[in-house]
């Protein structure tokens, strides 16, 4: 017999029950592991500015650049990404995927050039960006449906954990070791996920005599014809389009800042050392993170998507607005700031429920796929922007033989971020609410 609450959700192999809760956190949390190691490797370039452009001899537009690498291959991989992983299930891409980010951070680390540095960005990003994902993936299969919301939080949360380990903690272990061997020691991290990824996680719960909490035909045939009819069908619905673009602006805004220019921002500006402005940017990602499963959890109590992704949206943008262009805000008021603007950011987590509820089922890692390649597309066009504005406003001082930036080449490069924002809260008011139920046909 089914656990309690459960009883009404598909049972497949007749007689079988559902599989005990800690072996589905056990898979999901094997899956969330790797994105939490995918997630550090994307901000880990922020605690190190100084160090790479002064290792590397280069300036804002080109570690821009450096730090995109991550995302151009992320972003490209996304759409094959959705469609293999309904052909062929998550726990292949997962494993895969890990070896090839052990393989990238190995390059990386021991890049003698940029050139093989941005190689090893371009590994890393293309091999974690199967993990979300397959993380997706894995919670449809392992949990309820109405836990898919709550789950795609605690992603996120996951992943901002990773996020924030490649804050504070990693300056320090830069400080006194080094940026290659840190590097180094992350690659080792990737090949033990890898394996333990291959022991331990299945597809399903089928596989390991249990029922699932799905049909088993919701997979589909890898035909080419297959593939592209399954994309051009997603793009068929409205809401794709608008849950894609939308959540650019959003998580774009949050891992430009955060991720990369926010640290020499803070120090240059409000005086902080590295590895303050550090624990603020981690404090940004922590919250955001935080907002993520809240967010879910208060969508799916009241039904709905698009109000409290519309609000958190609008927060976010005058968050940034005083952040950004306020000069010379107290302390405690920036922190406070930070703090309201993670959860407001926190919203676009909703953006992969809302699709997946507004397509059919069959095309959820389809839909998944288009809809982080949208969220990802802001990152990799706000870095190496914004290092360009910067390098245009530069006036040619240097400290320690790294590049120091005025104010007003920071605001200049900030206007982006602010539109871009505003952008983001506007168009998710022209998507249609689902309800939080998976809907067949969206007009």
């Amino acid at each position: 017999m089914s656990r309690a609450g459960e009883e009404n959700y598909p049972t497949g192999i007749s007689g079988k029950t559902h599989p005990p809760g800690y072996l589905s956190w056990i898979v999901w949390g094997l899956g969330a592991a790797f994105y939490l190691s995918g997630f550090y490797q994307r901000v880990a370039p922020a605690v190190m500015t100084d160090y790479l452009m002064a290792d590397f001899q280069i300036g804002a537009a080109a570690l821009g650049n450096l730090s995109a690498y991550y995302f151009y291959s992320y972003v490209a991989i996304q759409i094959p990404t959705g469609i293999l992983v309904d052909a062929w299930g998550p726990r292949k891409l997962l494993t895969a995927g890990a070896f090839v980010a052990a393989l990238g951070a190995f390059l990386f680390s021991a890049a003698p050039t940029i050139l093989v540095a941005n190689i090893g960005r371009l590994l890393i990003g293309g091999s974690v960006g199967v993990a979300w994902i397959s993380l997706l993936k894995l919670s449809m299969h392992w949990f309820p449906p109405q836990r898919f919301a709550m789950t795609s939080g605690l992603a996120l949360c996951c992943g901002l954990v990773g996020a924030v380990s490649a804050g504070v903690p990693l300056r320090i272990l830069i400080d006194q070791f080094g940026w290659r061997p840190i590097m180094l020691a992350s690659a080792a991290v990737s090949v033990i996920i890898a394996i333990s990824l291959w022991i331990v996680v299945r597809d399903d719960p089928r596989e390991k005599g249990y029922a699932g909490f799905i049909s088993s035909e919701t997979g589909s045939s890898l035909s080419v014809s297959s593939l592209l009819s399954g994309l051009l069908k997603v793009l068929t619905y409205k809401n794709t389009w608008i849950i894609a673009i939308a959540p650019s602006g959003i998580a774009g805004s949050t891992l430009a800042f955060s991720g990369l220019w926010g640290i020499p921002f803070l120090t240059t500006h409000y005086g902080l050392t590295p590895a303050k402005s550090a624990a603020l940017t981690s404090l940004l990602l922590l919250t955001w993170g935080l907002g993520g499963p809240v967010a879910g959890a208060l969508s799916d109590r009241i039904g709905r998507r698009k109000p409290i992704y519309i609000g958190g949206a609008f927060v976010a943008c005058a968050c940034w607005y005083l952040i950004l262009f306020v000069p010379h805000l107290p302390l405690w008021l920036l922190t406070l700031l930070i703090i309201v603007l993670g959860p407001a950011s926190g919203v676009m987590i909703l953006s992969f429920a809302f699709a997946k509820e507004s397509v059919p089922l069959s095309l959820s890692g389809t839909v998944s796929g288009v809809v982080n390649m949208g969220v990802m597309s802001g990152p990799m066009i706000l870095q190496p922007s914004m290092g360009w504005i910067l390098d245009s406003k530069w006036s040619g001082s240097f400290e320690s033989g790294v590049r120091i930036y005025a104010l007003g080449a920071y605001k200049s490069a900030f206007i982006l971020m602010m539109a871009w924002s505003i952008m983001a809260a506007i168009l998710i008011c022209f998507s249609k609410e689902t309800h939080c139920r998976q809907m067949i046909k969206i007009d």
